[in-house]
This record gives structure tokens, C-alpha cells and sequence, in this order.
């Protein structure tokens, strides 16, 4: 397992994703990262004239998916059973249960399970 990223049991990370584990990024149980998507953690304070290197922490928990070709920007947690839809741009932490997409991705609406 490379340094800085933890993966629970029944998780997924699809061909051609991106993990840049400068900050540690932890995925949950039962998570999908789909193919091409790029977790960032990390970027460079701008406001210093020496751009110093900043490693922030990405939490994806439990039951969550994120789909094709979502960028995941550093210190944020996408939380539990949420969705994130292809091509979105998150920078800023996602609620529990629910969809979000766009650029910069949005609530869109709730996720809700059926067994059916």
C-alpha cells in the first residue's frame, strides 16, 4: 500500500485515476473511484511568495461513489453514501446521502436506497 492512502475493505479505485497522496487520503468501505477521477491532496499557498507546499488531507467515507473524471481538491471530506457525478469539481466538502455535480460541483438532490 503506497504511503498516505488507506483503503477499506470492498472499495474500489478505477483504471487511470489519479492519487496524488501528498496529504493522506483515506477511502471507506463499499467506496468506488471511478476511471480518470484525480484526488489532489495537495497545492501551494499562493498567498506566500515562496508558494510553500500545503498537504491537506482528502476523506472519502463509507458508501460513497464518485464517478468519471471528478477532480477531488485538497481538506475535503466527501461524506458518507454521497455521490459525486462525473466530471464535477469538489472543493469544498460534500453532505451525507446526497448527489452532487457541476463546476464547482452542487447539490443536486439526495441520494435515497431502494432494495428493488
Amino acid at each position: 500500500m503506497p504511503w498516505n492512502l488507506e483503503i477499506d475493505d470492498w472499495s474500489s479505485i478505477g483504471e487511470h485515476a489519479f492519487i496524488y497522496n501528498l496529504g493522506k487520503i483515506t477511502i471507506g468501505c463499499n467506496t468506488t473511484i471511478s476511471h480518470r477521477s484525480h484526488l489532489c491532496a495537495g497545492t501551494h499557498d499562493y498567498t506566500h511568495r515562496a508558494l510553500p507546499l500545503l498537504k491537506l488531507p482528502i476523506k472519502i467515507q463509507d458508501n460513497a461513489w464518485i464517478c468519471a473524471d471528478v477532480f477531488i481538491g485538497p481538506g475535503v471530506t466527501v461524506q458518507e453514501g454521497a455521490v459525486v457525478g462525473a466530471g464535477a469539481v469538489v472543493v469544498e466538502d460534500v453532505e451525507p446521502w446526497t448527489v452532487v455535480a457541476g463546476n464547482p460541483a452542487k447539490a443536486v438532490k439526495k441520494r435515497v436506497l431502494h432494495d428493488s
